[in-house]
């Protein structure tokens, strides 16, 4: 064994190395950013192989079973078994190891498995990449085999080292198989750090409830499907985080009801609807793929007519008594205040709906969510209520992180019920009873929980004086108007993103604001026809201090207030780490195939070239730094062309 690189510790328990370690096993995605995941396909202990025995063959069991035989009987087995018995102190012989059947997942590409051997006891753990031959039997990819090793050297200093069976002979394609280098370095410097730094985690794995390789697969094939929206998207939004993480949250759902299907032996694909769908993308890709549903939001967007007339998306207000008895699945995706009521609107609906919940922002149901456990973070108490929520609508609630572009990727997902059919009445009361106590207890107790049980977590249907001996001790209550009372559902939405301001009061701004950034004595630079200024960067704040009251009332209302009308005048300025520049077009460089090309400010249809003045040509004291020719917008009224009016529809690829 030849050794890649070492580094040292201070300090750092087993626990801790083997916590990394696992991160590695479990969760390589977070090291190579190349990998989609990693499946654990089967774990067992198994015997130390005895150096220099062969061993004998016996019918081969289970994939793991087999391929353990097939190394410890191979031609290489004097250099394997040297690697699973290493020298030193902590030698040990008969102490068992565990070996684990790997599966590695590429973001494209196909999958490859690997045997991963962990001795516990002499603080190393083993990767074998495993190639079968033509009869079908597994055999290891010597070159490629490396080893990851505890040492313990003095006192409270630890050694953590990477190793590499043959260095001279790996073979590398920089996913399932990093450079030697990549291993030495990147991959040895995140295992030193997790092994002292890992603590608990609030939050499950991503992916814990659904096959890792199906997901890489169906995400790649759906991202190739809808890119064209990218380019087309019409919103003031980021395209490429909108676009994409609907299409993650499609492809976990794809798969999350083909696996209930198989478990439930149905053919018929599940209907949903989506409350509050927003741009409706999640509803056009589902219903795209086979899905009946539609979308409910309060405000239409301008995308909703480039879906197509197969993707239903309505304009209305949900309200907490509103049912859906022919559904399958509701779906809560960034659902604002109707996020508490999904559960309760699913089990209302009829005894069979389940849910899918994305919580984001925190509301209770009737209005904000307060905070009330100061141990643990805003996020995790929110969505231990929503998931408490759950419980008492009677629900068996699975939790699962999605591969998003978000602070926010916790779902939250109710499939099943924890009580009969035929106590839905008696379970309508308790939901309603707990609505109630939600709405009238202002009290918080010294525990730091309220609500129908201050003291524990709600009990589940099915135990003895469980939800049903709760209710019976209750008053009883008007289900109908305990639903309704409180709520206000939202209204359609003020557009306060600076882009209903009017235009008058954005050019004075925008004129306003550049003027103080190409100040006299940068813009006069006598005896150089050639130079073009940008002028000084100035932050926000300071920006600010030139603006007048009136200016700065009128924008504190908006969403994001002075840095977001700037930003939407990318022409002119750019904002960078809270300072305001002046753009330079002669610095803008739009590579073929670069992501920069898919930004909104890079696309500009031919159909609305030279439909507008130049803002350069107009009022910077030098003119555009662009040639007519290879700028946009119009040099002169002479220039202009009429605005067209283009209407487009998304195509999807078969």
């Amino acid at each position: 064994m030849e050794m890649l690189g070492e580094a040292v510790l201070r300090e750092a328990p087993r626990g801790g190395f083997w916590a990394a370690v696992g991160v590695w096993l479990e969760r390589p995605q977070v090291a190579n950013k190349r990998l989609c995941g990693a499946h654990l396909d089967e774990v067992r202990k198994v015997r130390r192989p005895r150096l220099g025995a062969a061993q004998a063959q016996s019918p081969a069991g289970s994939p793991l079973e087999a391929a353990w035989e097939a190394l410890c009987g191979c031609e290489d087995r004097e250099a394997l078994h040297r690697l699973l018995l290493p020298e030193g102190p902590a030698r040990e012989e008969e102490a068992p190891l565990e070996a684990l059947l790997r599966t590695l997942v590429p973001k494209g590409g196909a999958p490859a498995q690997e045997m991963v051997v962990k001795d516990i006891f002499n603080g190393t753990v083993t990767f074998l990449p495993l190639e079968k031959t033509h009869e079908g039997r597994y055999k290891a990819k010597m070159s490629n085999v490396y080893q990851i090793r505890l040492l313990h050297t003095k006192d409270n200093e630890w050694s953590v080292s990477i190793l590499s069976a043959s260095p001279e002979n790996y073979i590398s394609d920089g996913i399932l198989y990093p450079k030697t280098t990549w291993l030495g370095s990147e991959l040895l410097s995140k295992v030193a750090k997790w092994s002292t730094e890992i603590t608990k985690r609030d939050f499950k794995h991503t992916l814990s409830l659904i096959s890792v390789a199906r997901y890489s697969k169906i995400y790649q094939e759906l991202k190739e499907k809808y890119k064209e929206i990218v380019k087309i998207w019409p919103e003031v939004t980021d395209p490429e985080k909108f676009v994409y993480e609907d299409v993650a949250i499609a492809t976990y759902l794809l798969i999350l009801w083909e696996d209930e299907r198989a478990e439930r032996g149905l053919s018929k694909k599940q209907s949903f609807v989506d409350l509050g769908c927003g741009n409706g993308l999640l509803v056009h890709v589902l219903s795209n793929e086979g899905h009946p549903g539609k979308g409910i939001d309060v405000r239409r967007r301008k995308i909703w007519d480039m879906y197509g007339p197969q993707t239903c998306l309505e304009e209305g207000i949900v309200r907490p008594d509103s049912l859906y008895p022919d559904v399958d699945w509701l779906i809560g995706n960034h659902s604002d205040e109707l996020t508490p009521w999904i559960p309760v609107i699913a089990a209302r609906s009829s005894y069979s709906c389940r849910y899918f919940l994305l919580p984001c922002c925190f509301f209770d149901f009737h209005g904000k969510y307060n905070r009330r456990q100061s141990k643990k973070t805003q996020y995790r108490e929110y969505l231990d209520f929503i998931t408490e929520v759950g419980f008492v609508c009677g629900f068996s609630v699975e939790e699962d992180c999605l591969r998003i572009p978000s602070t926010k990727r916790v779902s939250l997902i109710g499939k099943s019920r924890t009580y009969e059919a035929t106590q839905e009445t008696v379970l309508d009361e308790q939901r309603a009873q707990y609505i109630n106590s939600r709405q009238l207890c202002s009290l918080t107790t010294p525990d730091g929980m309220d609500g129908l049980y201050p003291n524990s977590s709600p009990p589940s249907a099915s135990s003895p004086g469980g939800l049903m001996a709760d209710t019976e001790r209750l008053p009883r209550i008007d289900v109908e108007s305990v639903l309704i009372s409180g709520f206000l559902p939202r209204g359609k939405e003020q557009v306060r993103n600076c882009t209903a301001l009017p235009h008058d009061f954005v050019d004075k701004v925008v004129l306003k604001v550049a003027n103080l950034l190409l100040n006299e004595t940068q813009v006069d630079m006598p005896g150089n026809s050639n130079a073009w200024s940008r002028g000084e960067s100035l932050t926000l704040t300071e920006i600010a201090e030139h603006l007048d009251k009136d200016t700065l009332r009128s924008l504190k209302n908006e969403y994001g207030g002075l840095q977001t009308l700037l930003r939407n005048n990318h022409q002119v300025f750019e904002v960078l780490n809270g300072r305001v520049h002046i753009r330079d077009w002669r610095e803008e460089k739009l590579p073929r195939k670069s992501r920069a090309s898919k930004h909104p400010r890079h696309r500009l249809s031919s159909k609305a070239l030279k439909t507008r003045l130049c803002w350069f040509y107009v009022h910077h004291p030098h003119g555009c730094p662009r040639t007519s020719e290879s700028c946009p917008f119009a040099h002169g009224t002479e220039e202009l062309r009429p605005s067209q009016t283009v209407s487009k529809k998304i195509h999807v690829g078969q």
